[in-house]
């Protein structure tokens, strides 16, 4: 099948800013909705004030591919969104601005003016810093989780089967990691990070807990 254009003219042309807007899309290659936002995630990947994650789910498996960057943590994470939005629902493709905000992809403009409405949100809260132990992520402040995310820069796929089957796709910023490295409890902290597989790279974001589940994000920082 072919894919209908979109626009992303409006999502290129922004200055970095010292605080980026964390961009998350829940994404399956199995769901023939979602290769126009994958590509529009490519697009946020190469803007300084934005942290583009592909998070890959697993609940489209069934159709009849199984997504190779899929994880069911991917998916309960979506759905703990959902619950906190008040809802029961989860649908590819899905983009989540600072854990606050969701749209449905792709509309390029308003995605635009979310993440336009979300600069400057969380505050210059997370520095890293290398010493004679190692790297070191900085928490000022700030009450939650503190993560570690280790990421695949970019990756093309041949799907074999199901409703993407026949094509080639590219997807980037693919999470492979996600490990939570503290917990916040309001007063600064530092914690050392481990080197980086080969060929991923890697952020910290620093997010709020609502009742155990995924809130506010409250800082982020590219490690790499």
């Amino acid at each position: 099948m072919r894919f209908a254009p979109f626009v992303v003219a409006t999502l290129l042309a922004a200055p970095a800013v010292a605080d980026p807007v964390v961009v998350e899309l829940f994404t399956s290659q199995g769901c023939s909705s979602c290769p126009p936002a994958d590509a529009m995630l490519g697009e946020l990947a190469t803007r300084e004030d934005v942290i583009a994650l592909s998070l890959h789910v697993d609940y489209w498996d069934w159709i009849g591919w199984t997504d190779t960057f899929g994880h069911s943590a991917f998916s309960s994470r979506q759905r703990d969104y959902a619950a906190v939005a008040g809802s029961s629902v989860v649908y590819t493709p899905q983009f989540v601005i600072n854990g606050l905000d969701q749209v449905a992809g792709p509309s390029a403009m308003e995605l635009a003016k979310l993440i336009d409405d979300n600069q400057g949100r969380t505050g210059d809260m997370l520095r890293v810093a290398s010493g004679a132990e190692g790297r070191k992520v900085m928490a000022m402040s700030g009450e939650g989780v503190l993560i570690l995310v280790t990421l695949q820069p970019e990756a093309t796929v041949k799907i074999l089967h199901g409703e993407n089957a026949g094509h080639d796709m590219t997807y980037h910023n693919i999470v492979r990691g996600w490990d939570v490295l503290a917990e916040m409890s309001g007063e600064a902290l530092d914690v050392t990070l481990p080197e980086a597989p080969d060929g991923m790279a890697q952020v910290v974001i620093a997010q709020a807990l609502v009742d155990g589940k995924p809130g506010a994000i409250l800082g982020a920082v590219r490690v790499d």
